[in-house]
């Protein structure tokens, strides 16, 4: 009998396209809740797996990353993508190029929350990040996500005073979020061995 694997992450394959998309309209349904189908409404599922497909394929940028996080089964069935996540070069007015790095999606599966795979993602984003020679680590959260910013502060991640509002194209939905950003420039991630249940 086969040792069983642990969970783990790594960067996405093409043929995990669909389940990106899935993933993401399953949490942005599970946190937007009221404003959800304003949003989700604008984007149908095909859209959104071309959308990563073409993200995995053929990356905007050289250092464009996508990230999954898996949570292995007994060897029978194939590895269930739980989490994913996307690094890239900060493309923030104030960033200093070759130095800012940014963390764009960060999705934990709302079922797969509390087990560690929000740690997990978050240290391979930090290195991933400074493997591709970036030494401050950006991100931008909603003001609202509590879980997620008492989950990154707790990693040592701190505000730097900035903040934006995004939305949909009509402006039928607006989202205020603030920067948070973390030194990666030293050693390996750190990420806190206890975080929130809804971000980890």
């Amino acid at each position: 009998m086969s040792e069983p694997r642990p969970d783990s992450v790594r960067l996405a394959l093409p043929r995990e396209a669909p389940e990106l998309a899935a993933l993401q309209r399953r949490v942005w349904a599970a946190e937007l809740g009221e404003r959800a189908d304003a949003v989700l409404g604008q984007l149908d599922l095909d859209t959104m797996t071309e959308a990563w497909q073409l993200s995995i394929t053929r990356p905007p940028l050289a250092s464009y990353r996508v990230l999954v996080a898996v949570a292995a089964n007994d060897g029978q069935e194939p590895d269930r993508v739980v989490g994913m996540a996307t690094t890239m070069p900060s493309d923030d007015p104030d960033a200093t190029q070759g130095v800012d790095g940014l963390v764009g999606e960060f999705l934990i599966d709302p079922l797969a929350r509390g087990r560690g795979h929000g740690s997990r993602l978050l240290n391979a984003c930090v290195d991933t990040l400074r493997a591709d020679g970036f030494g401050l680590a950006t991100w931008w959260v909603n003001s609202t996500d509590d879980d997620l910013r008492g989950f990154l502060t707790g990693s040592g991640w701190a505000a730097d005073g900035s903040h934006r509002e995004i939305g949909t194209e009509d402006e039928s939905v607006r989202i205020k979020q603030v920067r948070l950003h973390s030194d990666i420039s030293g050693g390996p991630a750190d990420a806190a061995e206890t975080g929130s249940p809804a971000a980890d």
